[in-house]
């Protein structure tokens, strides 16, 4: 039986959990930082005022680039990202744009969404307005192609106020398998997945996705 928008497990059945490729430029320093302060407080405790801190932000930073390995789910297209459906809106050339935002709580490494080859991955310079606004459209982003058994899939990695760094782990050219990694967003963030014509949404508005589980076509 299919699943349904929400179902099937998160993580694999052991459980894995890596830290995200791309993530070194953010967490060496706040953990050595972490580290060095932590040996100062030894030798005078003022420096506990740094260590505190700079621990809490070390294990938070672990917390938020957490990358758990996933049992695929099942569908033609199935989420690019973790978080809740903002919203679903027809465009002009028949398809249908489903806009997924990503708190600063969800894991941020987005998925492939079909099996496919990446035709084109193309970085667009733009502000770092709030995912959630109407103006995050002309956000910084990235924008993916991809070949498969549908025809053209177009996903978009939206960066926000916050994450201000869009990190592809793969590029033109590359053949993917469905739910495997493609890239991070640093920060809080939204990823757009277009469903081609004819296809009909299996989420709705509040839905929240699971990357590279929850199915988005309607059966």
């Amino acid at each position: 039986m299919p699943r349904g928008p929400e179902s099937g497990p998160a993580d694999s059945p052991r459980g894995r959990v890596r830290l995200a490729r791309g993530v070194s430029p953010w967490l060496a320093p706040t953990a050595a930082a972490a580290a060095v302060t932590a040996v100062l407080t030894r030798r005078s405790p003022r420096w506990a005022l740094a260590a505190a801190p700079l621990a809490a932000l070390t294990g938070g930073m672990l917390w938020f680039f957490r990358d758990p390995e996933r049992a695929p789910g099942e569908g033609r297209l199935i989420s690019p990202a973790d978080g809740v459906v903002q919203s679903i809106d027809p465009w002009p050339d028949g398809r249908t744009r489903v806009a997924i935002f990503m708190s600063p709580l969800n894991v941020h490494v987005n998925r492939a969404p079909a099996d496919g080859t990446i035709t084109s991955v193309e970085h667009v310079p733009g502000g770092f307005v709030p995912a959630f606004n109407k103006d995050s459209d002309k956000n910084e982003r990235v924008v993916w192609h991809f070949e498969t058994a549908l025809g053209d899939i177009e996903m978009v990695q939206i960066a926000g106020a916050v994450a201000r760094r869009i990190v592809p782990y793969l590029f033109a050219g590359a053949k993917v398998v469905q739910g495997e990694r493609v890239g991070l967003i640093r920060f809080g963030s939204r990823v757009d997945l277009y469903l081609p014509e004819g296809i009909a949404p299996a989420v709705t508005v509040g839905t929240r996705t699971i990357a590279g589980v929850t199915r988005l076509d309607h059966v």
